[in-house]
């Protein structure tokens, strides 16, 4: 039984162009995409309170699927946009990011809904102290991107533009 052990295929020191401001755009993104969560949740919440209303409050006892239903729409969200062609939310196709595996590969609809248990999880846990990890490595990975083996970069299009202004910079 052989084990296939694949190198990093994105390189820091030789692709400086792919991890160019990802921390920043990456915060960014995931306030449009918590917008993009919120916005279904709050209406919702607010057709449940009305239908409550006319019920004469039987209707608030929907209540209780809020929960469960908002998990449920932000794991199709982050399984669906992650595991797409793009391998990005909405909020990171608008900043030009996109989540690939440490080797290379797309991400995958189980990969993507994972990625926001863990991330979900692990700042619950490890409140700000999650974030800091970025700054101690290369690849400005966070804790829940190493352990899944994964890593946001920017997109072609972008790192073709940024090795181009790069190459005008130091040439």
């Amino acid at each position: 039984m052989s084990i296939d052990i694949k190198p990093h295929a994105y390189d820091p020191a030789t692709q400086p162009e792919l991890f160019e401001g990802v921390l920043a755009r990456r915060v960014v993104a995931f306030l449009i995409d918590f917008i993009i969560l919120a916005v279904p949740v709050l209406l919702a919440a607010m057709f449940i309170f009305a239908f409550g209303i006319v019920t004469l409050g039987l209707g608030f006892a929907l209540y209780w699927l809020l929960s469960p239903a908002t998990v449920i729409w932000a794991l199709l969200y982050f399984g669906g946009t992650l595991g797409g062609p793009n391998s990005a939310t909405i909020g990171m196709r608008v900043m030009d990011l996109e989540m690939r595996t440490w080797y290379g590969a797309p991400a995958y609809f189980v990969l993507g809904a994972v990625h926001a248990i863990a991330f979900w999880f692990t700042v619950s846990f490890f409140t700000p102290f999650v974030l800091l990890v970025a700054f101690f490595n290369q690849r400005r990975r966070l804790l829940h991107d190493i352990l899944l083996g994964t890593v946001i970069i920017n997109n072609a299009s972008r790192a073709l533009m940024l090795r181009g202004s790069m190459r005008g910079r130091t040439g």
